[in-house]
């Protein structure tokens, strides 16, 4: 005879809150610099469910301030040193072409990393019928794409035999304590941690949170982009229109195209903003697309929708929320959740300290 279940009370080292990629990127970040710490993984809805389900996964090695660019040249490496380690990994090297006027040359070799190594093209990618006046193109390297998704179950399939999942488990308050956070549980379970990281993604305003998050000035935004229903070939490669902030991807495991642009839509909610497109959204993207690809228009008549927040000063955010510190926020990374993952995942332990070190100091 079936009973209820009574609620429960568990204590851990940490707590993160958001299993998106780069829940399981901190995660799996606390643990190779502590094997013996105790982490609560805790997710909403289903690892991987949000932004990360939808992101193009798109990294290239570019930075508008000096910590992006240092923060996309860590990543860099560790996604290569993540390949080379484990092959099968989704993550796959593509080429690379940015659009942008001639006379930047020289600002855009300083918004992309020397490892780019940037040279003028010897031709057009195929993709890219025409270029307006005063518009050139420069081949360059450390392009990759990622499935988001997929790496997100692998990592969190890795993370489960040393770290506590719970998905489906939407925190309903976080109180910050003397010795420790109490998070609440819409299951009716408590868990307590000495420390939690809050990467929720595009949920800024969750009840639980909106108070500790809401200095920081971080704001959501849609995102849009489009499919192109054309079949890739496998020497395309990215394009990147720099000054429109837009990219092709030639999504090769999925067989088309994706044409991601810039929307100026702000302050949505991530749980109303609709998922389908548009005819706004798809006109706005066209405009764009119909520069430089104008025989790929025919072929968009599909795409994604979703948002993602965004820093103020639009360099992600990795902050203690709490003068102790046992409350810390990672995230607001204007787009590039996965293609600086690895670099906010490090900087958010540099702010945990090990639970050796508090037992040390205690």
């Amino acid at each position: 005879m079936g009973g209820v279940m009574a609620a429960r009370h568990t204590d851990h080292d940490y707590a993160v809150v958001g299993a998106g990629v780069l829940g399981c990127l901190i995660t799996r970040e606390i643990l190779a610099r502590d094997p013996h710490a105790s982490v609560a993984l805790l997710e909403r809805d289903a690892i991987g469910s949000g932004a990360t389900r939808r992101s193009a996964g798109l990294h290239f090695p570019r930075g508008l301030t000096p910590r992006v660019r240092r923060m996309a040249s860590y990543s860099q490496q560790w996604y290569a040193a993540l390949k080379d380690a484990r092959p099968e990994l989704p993550v796959h090297s593509l080429r690379m072409t940015v659009v942008a006027p001639t006379p930047q040359e020289t600002r855009l070799r300083g918004v992309y990393l020397p490892e780019a190594r940037l040279r003028p093209a010897a031709a057009l990618p195929a993709v890219v019928a025409q270029l307006p006046d005063g518009m050139s193109a420069w081949e360059g390297d450390g392009c990759q794409y990622a499935d988001v998704y997929a790496l997100s179950q692998l990592l969190a399939r890795e993370l489960r035999p040393n770290a506590t999942f719970r998905e489906g488990a939407q925190v309903t308050a976080v109180t910050p304590a003397a010795d420790g956070v109490r998070l609440d549980l819409g299951t009716g379970d408590t868990l307590t941690a000495g420390h939690v990281v809050l990467a929720p993604g595009p949920w800024l305003a969750a009840p639980a949170w909106k108070g500790l998050v809401a200095p920081l000035g971080a704001r959501v935004k849609k995102v849009v982009a489009l499919h192109i229903e054309t079949v890739p070939t496998a020497d395309d490669e990215a394009v990147v229109f720099q000054d429109e902030d837009a990219f092709l991807l030639p999504y090769h495991e999925r067989g088309h195209w994706l044409f991601s642009y810039t929307c100026q839509e702000w302050d949505v909610d991530p749980d109303t903003v609709p998922a389908a497109l548009s005819p706004t959204d798809r006109d706005e993207a066209l405009s764009t697309l119909r520069r430089y690809a104008p025989h790929l228009v025919e072929h968009c008549a599909s795409g994604r929708v979703f948002c993602d927040a965004y820093g103020p000063d639009f360099e992600p955010l990795v902050r203690a929320l709490t003068d102790d510190g046992r409350v810390v926020f990672a995230g607001a990374a204007n787009g590039s959740g996965y293609r600086l993952g690895p670099a906010i995942a490090a900087e958010t332990a540099d702010l945990l300290p090990l639970p050796s070190q508090r037992k040390d100091a205690a």
